[in-house]
């Protein structure tokens, strides 16, 4: 890459919060955009390193060049999260076994269980709750798929300790990092050897464009999931990508407001008379909460807010909920009344005034 802020050249000691406004800038040449423009091309002039729309895209490479100075690694972008998982599962040899917590994101499990279906791999869904449950799974296992936090559930996993005990079996260590960010974590450092986003999510932050990023610890890796979104066309539209990384600009600020708001969210819902249980990470704006009267009265709350946004998703500035097992695919270990919540930006005041006459209906 020719841009001047690749991230080799970006200072090791900048915070994550300055390498998400600094990384992935046009070189700084008079009258040059401070942003990298949208690239709307499908065919270059020959004799470059681009060549044919689906080789690459400067806007791509912009926000790939944000995301690998974050995690410490290189990125390839994808369409969707989706893309990005099913990009770092093709690294699976056919046959061999992934290990996967039995509450990690349904479209995952769902990506894992059709290949099984299919006979190219073995799926181990595991109870992380459980001490060494990942690893204890990963003999002869060709890789551990880690959520930290997990999605819905939210339960915490070990990454560095997890990492090391299933590296010392032979296991590639994958890492979700779409609820935590590298704000929170970074899987890398802490010895993984892939990261996996829904750049949809936290990343882009704004619940207007869809896509995925993955992040390889050493070059090899890069070059097969960069081949991978050659060879099967995963690739992201370019106004998606710009997007993307103008939301990446702002991550930092946007998380620590939602975080702050998810906190204090907690604490109300822990006290409330009609909220049977609460579970928070300590970190991240995810939470989730069950209401006295289960499934039914989940669907009431829900359905009664006027500010809440009752959707799927998350990570957006605005503040999204759902009852999880509305989805078909949610495992049944997932209890019928489960909210998940995705907190954004919103006065803390309003927020609750909103979720407090919501939960009146229940």
């Amino acid at each position: 890459m020719a841009r001047s802020d690749h991230p080799q050249h970006l200072s090791s000691s900048l915070t994550p919060e300055t390498l998400a406004v600094a990384a992935g800038r046009p070189d700084r040449t008079p009258d040059s955009p401070l942003n990298v423009p949208i690239t709307p091309a499908s065919t270059y002039v020959a004799g470059g390193s681009l060549e044919y729309g689906r080789y690459g895209n400067p806007t791509w490479e912009a926000f790939e060049d944000v995301v690998g100075a974050l995690e410490g690694g290189r990125a390839v972008m994808y369409a969707s999260g989706l893309a990005a998982a099913a990009a770092v599962l093709s690294l699976v040899p056919s046959g061999r076994a992934v290990v996967v917590p039995r509450h990690a994101y349904n479209g995952t499990v769902a990506l894992l269980r059709d290949a099984a279906r299919r006979g190219h791999l073995e799926v181990r869904e595991v109870d992380v709750t459980q001490p060494r449950a990942l690893v204890d799974a990963a003999d002869d296992a060709a890789m551990v798929w880690i959520e930290s936090p997990t999605n819905p559930a939210l339960e915490v996993v070990d990454v560095a300790e997890t990492a090391a005990a299933a590296r010392t079996r032979g296991a590639l260590v994958v890492v979700d990092n779409t609820f935590a960010t590298p704000l929170v974590q970074q899987p890398l450092a802490l010895g993984a050897d892939v990261v996996v986003h829904s750049a949809t999510k936290l990343l882009a932050g704004h619940s207007d464009a869809l896509a995925g990023v993955a992040v390889a610890a050493d070059d090899a890796t890069y070059e097969l999931l960069e081949t991978y979104r050659r060879l099967h066309g995963a690739t992201p539209g370019a106004l998606e990508a710009y997007l993307a990384t103008r939301g990446l600009r702002t991550l930092a600020v946007r998380f620590e407001r939602a975080q702050d708001n998810a906190r204090r969210l907690v604490e109300r819902l822990a006290a409330h008379p009609e909220v049977a249980d609460v579970r928070y990470p300590g970190f991240g704006t995810v939470l989730t909460f069950e209401p006295v009267g289960g499934g039914v009265a989940a669907h009431r709350v829900t359905t009664a807010s006027r500010l809440v946004v009752c959707a799927t998703s998350l990570g957006g500035v605005e503040t999204t909920w759902e009852r999880r097992r509305r989805w078909e695919g949610e495992p049944h270990t997932i209890p019928e009344g489960l909210v998940r919540v995705s907190v954004g930006i919103e006065g803390f005041a309003d927020l609750w005034a909103d979720v407090e006459q919501a939960l009146a209906h229940a």
